[in-house]
């Protein structure tokens, strides 16, 4: 899992005492601990006994505490414009865990709160307080558990069309696929993988229109964000991202980037892909049009995901070159 002591999450190339100081304020892990207990003391009536673990990724880090309740995980961010965003993820884990989805749910502070903003040493932050949940990071070559994710996804989305909108009120409805697909091909697409490019425009033109309505989905769902136990998942992690979107859109991009971690970032194999979405439909099957678009999808996400010329991962090959992407008849319930 992560190392102890202080890190960043992506950022490789950056030191951390210099990111924990000059973004958040902090002089280093004692003052983190000291700020983090009075926090937790005053706002949650917990007991921080040490602090053993922090990541930083952009405005935002990850603390890992001990104390009277345990192993919990402290997360904040000093991103404003996120704030409400977050305050509405944190309520919506809540809604998610009463409705039998293994996640971490947040523990409420004294005021019944499951986010709230504290001020920091140099501007508020937006702090969440959440058990830590045992469990390994998702294996891609072990089949079961794949497929276990791919039914895990589906369960998540299946709550999520439960949830009302106007629960998450700064969440816009997207652009229609089509025409984001249609503008990344002429504005953002840097031409790594050109007949794949082609062949998503060709394919897009006689596409039939997606029939299911835009709902919330999960946004990140990969290695990173799956805890595994004997080969079943017992934890879907980081809600911090969702959005509104079609159901297909989401699978796809999670079969493209499910075997991606922080720094281990590789594409996922076919042979896995293929049992994530079996056992997708062992829980929600696709409609034939959604199956259509599943097709695209996944070839989009896959050229997006290539990150240049020196591509040494082999995105390119993965979604264009080595095997070609086909999604396989639904399985039996």
């Amino acid at each position: 899992m992560l190392a102890l002591g202080l890190s960043m999450l992506w950022e490789q190339s950056v030191d951390p005492e210099a990111a924990l100081r000059e973004r958040f304020g902090f002089a280093g892990l004692d003052a983190v601990e000291a700020w983090v207990s009075l926090a937790l003391a005053r706002t949650w009536e917990i007991t921080v006994d040490s602090c053993s673990r922090v990541v930083i990724s952009d405005h935002n880090a990850i603390v890992w505490v001990h104390g009277d309740q345990g192993t919990l995980v402290v997360k904040w961010s000093r991103a404003r414009e996120r704030f409400s965003n977050l305050e509405a993820s944190a309520r919506l884990l809540r809604t998610v865990a009463e409705h039998g989805i293994p996640v971490a749910a947040p523990i409420a502070t004294v005021d019944g709160l499951d986010r709230v903003s504290l001020d920091g040493p140099v501007g508020p932050l937006s702090v969440t307080v959440l058990p830590e949940l045992p469990g390994e990071w998702l294996d891609v070559s072990d089949d079961t558990s794949v497929r276990s994710a791919g039914a895990g996804l589906a369960e998540v989305h299946r709550v999520f069309r439960s949830v009302p909108n106007d629960d998450l009120p700064s969440l816009a409805s997207p652009k229609a696929l089509p025409e984001r697909i249609s503008q990344w091909l002429t504005g953002w697409d840097r031409g790594f993988a050109p007949a794949a490019s082609q062949r998503v425009r060709d394919r897009l033109a006689s596409l039939p229109s997606l029939e299911d309505p835009v709902q919330l989905v999960h946004n990140d769902f990969r290695a990173a964000n799956v805890l595994t136990r004997n080969s079943r998942v017992v934890a879907v992690l980081d809600f911090d991202d969702v959005v509104f979107d079609h159901r297909v859109n989401d699978l796809a991009k999670a079969t493209v980037y499910l075997g991606t971690r922080f720094t281990d970032w590789r594409p996922t194999p076919a042979a896995a892909q293929l049992m994530f979405h079996a056992g997708y439909e062992s829980v929600q099957p696709l409609s034939p049009t959604e199956r259509e678009w599943l097709e695209l999808l996944v070839l989009w996400h896959g050229i997006m995901a290539i990150p240049g010329r020196d591509d040494t991962a082999g995105w390119a090959s993965a979604a264009t070159g080595d095997h070609e992407h086909q999604v396989d008849p639904p399985l039996e319930r």
